[in-house]
């Protein structure tokens, strides 16, 4: 059946130079192609795919080539001729012409192009090439792979998080901007640690004989979150939200923690109550999930074979049950919602050991977060809320705690999945100014004076944090969501710096 009409070339068999015909069409994507089943047989006259050259298998009368270009796992055979195949090997940047026409195995795939014609455009060294055919799903090691991360991204499974991670950013702004949400941008450079944790990478200017590196009138750090900015902006509109880097010095060397990462983060004034802040996490969330679910990327993601060999086929299957359990425990609604206090009374009860015991009063450590993901979530997520207010930052609503004799709680909540453990985390903020500037005395922020009176220069980088509280504070809520967990978790990735371009992590 006459379907697409697509541009011819003409190829020369001496030389690299190409003559074309002015391009009608773009190039058909791989998936696009590969996306149709079996039995719905159909051919075109001509169509033009552009991609890498995977593998080559060269026979006397033919030669078969794998094509791929980032938007599936799977790659496309390609069938040419010797002569047309003469210079191509693994890596080859190529533009190919050709018949698309029903395969004789469709076992492995439907379809397959007969190549007319094929240009070369970016040749490469086969000798010296670092990405060999083993590496047609994910055949070097995460290590190699690592060490050279401007090549990484051309490995298909690489190819297929970048796309992966686009289509969950578009369905965030999707989602915020039906709410009424508005997004906003919000610096990188701050002069305030907003979890006064002294988690901060420290921002100095040219060190010279005669300059010490003071570039700032004060001492400015990268962010380790946007949250007091956004407070600002949603006292001016209710609804703001931001999807930007932040920063920790946390000398953590784990499979869960980067130094460099995303957050998205939320904030909504008008809001009296954690539930509708939680309320709001979970149908973002959900609604997120509900679109890449349906989408080609989350289809391959889920379903998609990384790795072809002995065994394979076994863990393939454990990995798509794993990918299918953690799609459906975030699409399906009422996720469980208990107190820390509960949480701590589960932990002492279980039958498990810990390597930290838990004590009330103390944080949860990753191993109590397993647990209760495991155990109280059962494949969903699981809110944690109040915890006690001696463990969370300054600015989160203190709330008496039951009984009283435990001490003040605060308005918060973490949110809790299986395997990855805390993805979100978010509060109620104290908008008092007594019992914030209080909170931020005992934190060690801000100088105890005998007086009661805090000058300009005593508030320091937090002036305008408290100026808030001084002239009209909304009551305001919101969360902050790792950005990169929720791909680690979703794509079943079990490193997060696999899911980051450049990792930067402690000691590297």
């Amino acid at each position: 059946m006459r379907g697409l009409s697509w541009p011819l070339y003409s190829l020369s068999s001496h030389s690299r130079q190409f003559h074309c015909t002015p391009r009608s069409y773009a190039a058909i994507r791989i998936n696009q192609l590969l996306s149709r089943s079996p039995e719905n047989v159909f051919e075109l006259d001509t169509v033009e795919v552009n991609g890498r050259v995977r593998s080559v298998r060269r026979q006397k009368k033919w030669t078969f080539a794998s094509i791929g270009d980032g938007t599936t796992l799977e790659p496309l055979q390609a069938i040419m001729t010797p002569e047309q195949a003469e210079n191509i090997s693994t890596g080859t940047g190529v533009e190919l012409v050709g018949k698309w026409k029903a395969s004789p195995y469709h076992e492995s795939q439907s379809h397959e192009l007969h190549v007319e014609t094929l240009r070369i455009v970016a040749p490469v060294d086969s000798a010296t090439y670092p990405m060999q055919k083993k590496t047609q799903v994910q055949g070097h090691s995460v290590e190699y792979l690592r060490s050279m991360p401007h090549m990484r991204v051309r490995q298909p499974f690489t190819q297929l998080l970048m796309e992966f991670q686009s289509a969950c950013d578009y369905s965030f702004q999707k989602f915020f901007h039906k709410r009424g949400f508005v997004k906003t941008l919000t610096p990188i450079l701050t002069s305030s640690d907003c979890e006064a944790g002294g988690e901060t990478f420290s921002i100095k200017g040219p060190i010279t004989k005669n300059e010490d590196g003071t570039f700032f009138k004060t001492q400015k750090h990268l962010t380790v979150s946007h949250q007091l900015e956004l407070e600002a902006l949603a006292q001016a509109r209710d609804k703001v939200w931001s999807f930007s880097p932040t920063f920790r010095a946390e000398k953590s060397d784990t499979s869960r923690h980067l130094s460099e990462f995303y957050m998205l983060e939320a904030e909504q004034t008008y809001v009296h109550d954690k539930k509708e802040i939680m309320d709001l996490v979970e149908n973002c969330l959900r609604s997120c999930v509900w679109m890449l679910w349906k989408s080609s990327g989350g289809k391959a993601i889920i379903y998609g074979k990384r790795s072809e060999g002995p065994g394979d086929e076994e863990a393939h299957g454990n990995l798509t049950k794993t990918l299918e359990a953690r799609f459906n425990g975030l699409m399906e609604g009422g996720w469980p919602r208990i107190t820390y206090s509960k949480a701590i009374s589960l932990l002492e009860s279980a039958a498990e050991t810990f390597e930290h015991d838990p004590v009330w009063g103390g944080g949860l450590t990753s191993q109590h977060e397993h647990y209760i993901a495991a155990t109280v979530g059962r494949g969903s997520p699981v809110f944690v809320t109040n915890y006690p207010k001696s463990i969370k930052p300054f600015y989160m609503l203190s709330t008496p705690a039951q009984p009283p004799d435990l001490g003040e709680m605060v308005e918060n909540f973490d949110l809790l999945v299986p395997d990855v453990c805390e993805l979100a985390g978010g509060s109620m903020r104290e908008n008092n100014l007594e019992t914030l500037v209080a909170n931020m005395q005992e934190k060690g922020l801000l100088p105890q004076k005998t007086d009661g009176h805090l000058s300009d220069e005593d508030l320091g980088t937090y002036k305008d944090y408290v100026d808030l509280r001084r002239w009209g504070y909304v009551p305001s809520g919101g969360f902050g969501l790792g950005f990169n967990r929720l791909i680690m978790y979703l794509a079943g990735v079990p490193n997060i710096r696999e899911v980051s371009l450049y990792p930067r992590t402690y000691g590297h």
